[in-house]
């Protein structure tokens, strides 16, 4: 499996694709050093990592080892790549639906175009 696909792909949010980073690709180890990058990023601790199903759950599992679990932290919610943040937003409304925006420490490893919402990206693809 590689991790640049090129071919016909719908995004989440319906978006027809050519390409696609299937992040399945990356093996545990690979997963371990984007945390250790993401970790060097971050301005602030964090309670611990919710991943956004299916690609933030590795991110997720690699970032926790990185967890405070103090209660007065905030709560960091992750992903693989970024397309529109469709996923973001309805992962924050199903899951967090009373929390403002800036109450989540948001990241995302590779960004298909610049992000908002507060999102980081570790990569983040030129504008169109």
């Amino acid at each position: 499996m590689n991790l640049f696909q090129a071919g016909d792909f719908i995004s989440h949010a319906g978006l027809a694709l050519k390409w696609k980073i299937e992040c399945d690709a990356l093996q545990s180890e690979e997963w371990d050093c984007i945390a250790l990058m993401i970790k060097g990023y971050l301005d602030r601790p964090f309670r611990y990592a919710e991943g956004i199903p299916r690609g933030g759950i590795a991110l997720a599992n690699a970032l926790n080892k990185y967890r405070t679990d103090n209660r007065h932290h905030q709560i960091l919610v992750c992903d693989d790549v970024w397309t529109t943040g469709t996923s973001f937003k309805e992962y924050r409304n199903e899951h967090h639906p009373g929390t403002l925006r800036a109450e989540l420490i948001k990241w995302v490893v590779f960004a298909r175009r610049p992000t908002n919402d507060g999102v980081k990206a570790l990569f983040t693809m030129p504008s169109e």
